[in-house]
């Protein structure tokens, strides 16, 4: 492939996948009643783990996973369970009762999303994982990698963008708005994670 075809091949595919506008509603359910600040932070620090763990699979590929003896089905089957587990999070308003016994701090430093479930698995999920292991078998050379690297750090800068961006989408929508969406991105979230499920007991021969 020349770096063109790799460019434009990696840069539609990866932000299809990750689908930055599609995680906007997560990322303000996720962190609602945080300051602007501390979303930033949250979502930048989200960005910066994609990025290693994106960069790791890129250039260590099924190796990363084989040595320590866990196969892509087996990962998709445990972010399912994770991801189930917050989406029943988002369902029962848990978060919000443990942001309540800690009102008098004024804070909730048990709530970090930024490493689960933002950057692992919604924003480099199975599925990311997967054409990321791909593209690089397609690389031909030192320069596709590095274009591949660029599509990577592209695609996380417009994440971060949009996760900026939350602020006034939230104000746009309202307290009302947001428990709505919250309870409905849950119920999304539950029927995802039970897909990866599904998804790999497929690979495991398990389920039709």
């Amino acid at each position: 492939m020349t770096e063109l075809a790799v460019l434009i091949t990696a840069f539609t595919t990866l932000f299809i996948i990750i689908d930055p506008p599609g995680l906007v509603p997560v990322f303000i359910a996720l962190t609602q009643g945080m300051t602007p600040a501390q979303r930033r932070t949250i979502g930048l620090r989200a960005c910066l783990v994609a990025g290693g763990l994106a960069l790791a699979f890129l250039f260590l590929g099924e190796a990363v996973l084989g040595f320590i003896g866990i196969s892509m089905p087996a990962f998709r089957i445990a972010g399912g369970v994770l991801l189930f587990l917050t989406a029943l999070d988002m369902l029962f308003e848990r978060r919000q009762t443990r942001r309540q016994g800690n009102a008098e701090d004024g804070a909730d430093p048990d709530h970090d999303p930024s490493v689960f479930p933002l950057a692992l698995p919604l924003i480099v999920g199975p599925g990311a994982i997967t054409t990321i292991i791909l593209l690089a078998g397609q690389a031909q050379s030192a320069v596709d990698f590095a274009v591949i690297a660029g599509v990577l750090a592209a695609n996380l800068l417009i994440v971060f963008l949009f996760f900026l961006a939350s602020d006034p989408i939230e104000r746009l929508l309202g307290r009302v708005g947001i428990n709505v969406v919250t309870r409905v991105l849950g119920m999304l979230l539950a029927a995802l994670a039970v897909q990866f499920v599904l998804d790999g007991l497929r690979s495991f021969g398990m389920a039709n």
